[in-house]
Parts: C-alpha cells; sequence; structure tokens
C-alpha cells in the first residue's frame, strides 16, 4: 500500500506526482481497460499503490469531479449542440433546469463574444442527445416550452475530429503544435446492441464512488448484474470493437477554483470557422490534429450563426494564449489552402457539466412527467 497518511496527501492538480497521474488519466487511457488504474500506473511510470491513492484523494476534495467509462454516445443515441436564445433576467434560472432537470442536455455553458456579431444572441448552449429512435427536435421543444427560451439552433456533428480533455497535459502546449498527419473523421452512424450488450454497457457507464478507486474497478460490477467476470470483460471488449466505449478518465474540475483557489483552467473558448462548402472534411482534419483541441466538429450553423461549419473548443489559463492558439491554426489552414469565409469565438461563462442519459426509460419518465405543463419558469 502507499505509505502516505490522509493528511499528507496532496490533492492539487499541479503537485507534480498528479500532474504525472493526471496527464495520462484525463485522456490517454483509450477503450475498455479490464484494469485501468494498472494502465494509468504504467503509462505514467507511478506505482499503482501511489495512483489509486492519489485519484481517491483528489476525487474525495473535489479536484477531481468524476472518474468514469466514457462512452462515444454519438454512436448510441442522437446529439446535437443546441444554442438557446433566453431572456437575459431568465439566463441563470435556464441554465438551472437544463441543468438539474433534463437528463439528456450535457454540458450547460454560458457564452459570450466580444463584439455584437452574429449569433451573439444565444448566450446559452447545451449539448443534447435523445435515444435512438426519438426526436431531438421535440425533446428541444418540450425544453423550449418549459423554460420560455425563445429560439433554438440544433447542431447535430456531421463528422468528429477530436474528442478528449487533458487541461494538464495541454497546460504546457505551444501554439501550433499538431500531428504529423491530419486528424482522422469519425462518422455519427448509431450502432444497435443486443439486450446483454446493453446490460454490460449501463453498468460500465456509471461513475466510479471513491471506494470503485480500487485495482478491480469492474469485478464488482459484473457481479452485480449477476455476471461472470469474464464474460462481462468479453461483452465489453465486443462493445469496444463495435466503437461505442470512449475512453476511461478521470475529469477535473476544470472551471471551478478548488478549496484552495486553484483553477485548471479559466478559459473556455468555443471557435468557429466557416470555410468554403465542401471543404468541411479537410478542414476539420487540418483543425483537429492541432493537440490543443479537445474538442474538433463539423456541425451546420446556419445562417444565425454566420454559416460555420468546423467549431472546436481550446481551454487555457490565459486568453491571449488561448487566441494565439487560434491564430496558430488560423494560419495553418491558409497555409495548406483552406480559405476562411468567416470566423469567431464564442467565450464560455458559468458551465456545468455532466454525462448525458441515453436510457429509453427515463426519456419516457421524463416525458411523462411534464407532458402536461406549461412555461415552469
Amino acid at each position: 500500500m502507499s505509505s502516505e497518511t490522509l493528511s499528507d496527501i496532496p490533492v492539487e492538480h499541479d503537485d507534480p506526482v498528479n500532474t504525472q497521474i493526471l496527464e495520462v488519466s484525463e485522456d490517454l487511457v483509450s477503450g475498455f481497460q479490464r484494469f485501468p488504474f494498472q494502465g494509468i500506473a504504467e503509462a505514467s511510470g507511478v506505482d499503482l499503490d501511489t495512483v489509486l491513492t492519489r485519484i481517491r484523494a483528489m476525487l474525495e476534495a473535489g479536484v477531481i469531479r468524476r472518474v468514469r467509462q466514457t462512452l462515444l454516445a454519438t454512436k448510441l443515441a442522437h446529439g446535437a449542440l443546441c444554442a438557446w436564445k433566453v431572456d437575459n433576467d431568465k439566463l441563470d434560472a435556464t441554465f438551472d433546469f437544463m441543468f438539474k432537470e433534463d437528463p439528456f442536455s450535457g454540458h450547460v455553458v454560458t457564452r459570450s463574444t466580444d463584439r455584437e456579431i452574429s449569433g451573439s444572441d444565444y448566450k446559452l448552449w447545451t449539448t443534447l442527445k435523445v435515444p435512438q429512435g426519438e426526436s431531438l427536435e421535440e425533446h428541444a421543444e418540450v425544453l423550449r416550452r418549459l423554460t420560455g427560451a425563445h429560439e433554438f439552433v440544433l447542431m447535430p456533428a456531421n463528422g468528429i475530429f477530436a474528442l478528449g480533455v487533458g487541461h494538464v497535459r495541454r497546460k504546457s502546449m505551444e501554439p501550433g503544435a499538431k500531428s504529423d498527419e491530419p486528424a482522422v473523421m469519425n462518422t455519427t452512424t448509431t450502432v444497435e446492441l443486443n439486450d446483454k450488450e446493453w446490460k454490460v454497457l449501463l453498468a460500465i457507464k456509471e461513475e466510479l464512488t471513491a471506494e470503485e478507486v480500487c485495482a478491480d474497478p469492474w469485478g464488482p460490477r459484473a457481479a452485480a448484474i449477476g455476471m461472470d467476470r469474464n464474460e462481462f470483460f468479453a461483452v465489453a471488449e465486443q462493445l469496444d470493437e463495435k466503437k461505442v466505449i470512449g475512453r476511461f478518465s478521470t475529469f477535473l474540475e476544470h472551471v471551478k477554483p478548488s478549496k484552495t483557489g486553484q483553477r485548471v483552467t479559466r478559459f473556455n473558448a468555443l471557435f468557429h470557422w466557416k470555410v468554403p462548402e465542401g471543404m468541411q472534411a479537410r478542414a476539420g482534419s487540418e483543425v483537429g490534429r492541432h493537440h490543443i483541441m479537445t474538442h474538433c466538429y463539423w456541425r451546420e450553423g446556419g445562417p444565425r450563426f454566420g454559416g460555420v461549419n468546423i467549431m472546436g473548443v481550446v481551454h487555457g489559463t490565459d486568453k491571449d494564449r488561448v487566441l494565439e492558439h487560434k491564430a496558430a491554426i488560423d494560419a495553418h489552414l491558409a497555409e495548406v489552402g483552406v480559405s476562411l469565409e468567416y470566423t469567431n469565438v464564442f467565450w464560455g461563462g458559468r458551465s456545468e457539466i455532466k454525462p448525458s442519459e441515453i436510457s429509453p426509460e427515463v426519456y419516457e419518465e421524463f416525458h411523462a412527467k411534464w407532458k402536461n405543463s406549461g412555461q415552469v419558469l
């Protein structure tokens, strides 16, 4: 066991040992791993007992907000980025409703621009997912009715070029740092699962408690659903082959300060680019190859957002540095012959993140609950 006692365990993200762990555990443990913490230990060079002790301590201190196996929900549910036009005096209340009451709204963020420009009056942004066979439009319309929002714009992803976090690992990245090859575009085509696969998937996706941060997190989960461990592993690996498993990740509380006032990031920037029609896939691959990008998508924003068709997110602690990253990406696009017809930055403000629900049963319960309700805000 680790020799550290509870009172002397450093929990801030910038402690050297924690940094060494987090640089791996945030977004470098891909797919399903039978023993994910062992994988973190091997990749980080930190012994397993210390990895477990430190992650458990950071989780209990709130520096890590959750530990979980992520899913590629775009393969399991219909999803879109959704921008909302709401009255300024209802912005916080609408934010709270989306975060607390709607299981299908994941990221909930207020955004603003440095100047009045196309789309700057859409100040609330959410990610929205609904189970296969359900309608994003219908669900968003119910949310609009309940909150009194004026309008919403749904922007489903046509392609995904980057999807990760890795805030600690990205802190020291230089503007323009990129992979040798363009990013590969992943599609959002949904896949069908059988009952056993759904059973294992639902067991895997729930976040781990501090007690489950151990050498064998999946054994008890297999037992809880009455399944042999080896069968559980086999089904989970089958899900991985179907490309519905994302990464195993420790998610930092990256917006709110820790108890000692430290922040992992301060600025959350949503970059918008409009490239010529037909160039979306190529442009997204060139943007997505930049290591600083935590997310990069081909999304069609339409006329309300200046015809934007490539969107990406960058986090940082210094606003000017974030803009230097964007300038480097813009310069690279010009260098490879991708012209920009429009570009902008939407800065994140208040932010909350939770995993989006994908259960058809939860969806039915939500709509039964609110079926006859008028505006509630």
